[in-house]
């Protein structure tokens, strides 16, 4: 059995490009500012009386910010000292970028017209973390040079930290009675059917929102150096 080429276009360089350092110093200020809002909305609730860590480190958007936070920070600083990704770390770029990307969809599509019955605070920390964040993180991955073609074996590592999330959000949600989001809550009209067909539609977005970044990556590699899908 014969493998097909990915076409990959060769550094004469080791050094990055000025157009690749800029994307390294974008990440680095996207995480940054990722860090920044968290940060922001932890000392307003601790401020206000409000911080429960249990409950508030156990939303999709913070542990998958804060994967973020990381990916930008170690892409930045690769990107200013080597031309190319390393495939580790292309391809968990593309996992947490789903996780993004959902997030942004989930919250503007499902929770940016509920009202809450708690504490709320700052609001610029949530536009961050549910609008800029994903749109960065987009145009990153489709524009800024660098990225390898990623192997489709890839494409089931996705789903790994969801699905742990998924079942730990409902476990916890079944014990003590909060739900992170109000579509996981069995409660709601439709009960548990109605959890059950938002979650197996969040994950076919996921799945389809991999398969269209590893589509890209081996449609259209932005790479600055010859290295196989892997």
């Amino acid at each position: 059995m014969t493998s097909t080429a990915i076409p990959t276009v060769a550094s004469d360089s080791p050094s990055p490009s000025t157009l690749r350092r800029l994307s390294g110093l974008l990440r680095i200020g996207m995480g940054l500012l990722l860090f920044a809002s968290i940060a922001t909305q932890i000392t307003d609730q601790l401020w206000n009386d409000a911080f429960v860590a249990t409950e508030y480190f156990g939303y999709f958007t913070i542990q998958s910010s804060l994967m973020n936070v990381v990916v930008l920070l170690v892409g930045g600083s690769l990107a200013l000292r080597r031309p190319l990704d390393p495939q580790l770390l292309t391809g968990v770029r593309m996992s947490v970028l789903t996780y993004a990307v959902v997030t942004g969809v989930v919250y503007n599509a499902l929770l940016r017209n509920v009202v809450s019955d708690g504490f709320i605070g700052v609001g610029w920390p949530n536009e961050v973390l549910h609008v800029w964040a994903p749109i960065f993180l987009t145009l990153d991955w489709i524009l800024s040079p660098g990225r390898p073609a990623l192997a489709w074996k890839r494409f089931g590592y996705t789903l790994i930290y969801p699905v742990l999330w998924v079942v730990y959000a409902l476990l916890r949600g079944t014990l003590t009675g909060f739900y992170t989001y109000p579509f996981l809550d069995p409660a709601q009209p439709g009960g548990a059917t109605a959890v059950a067909l938002y979650v197996l539609g969040i994950a076919a977005f996921i799945s389809g929102l991999a398969a269209a970044a590893i589509a890209t990556s081996r449609f259209r590699p932005r790479v600055l150096a010859t290295e196989p899908a892997a």
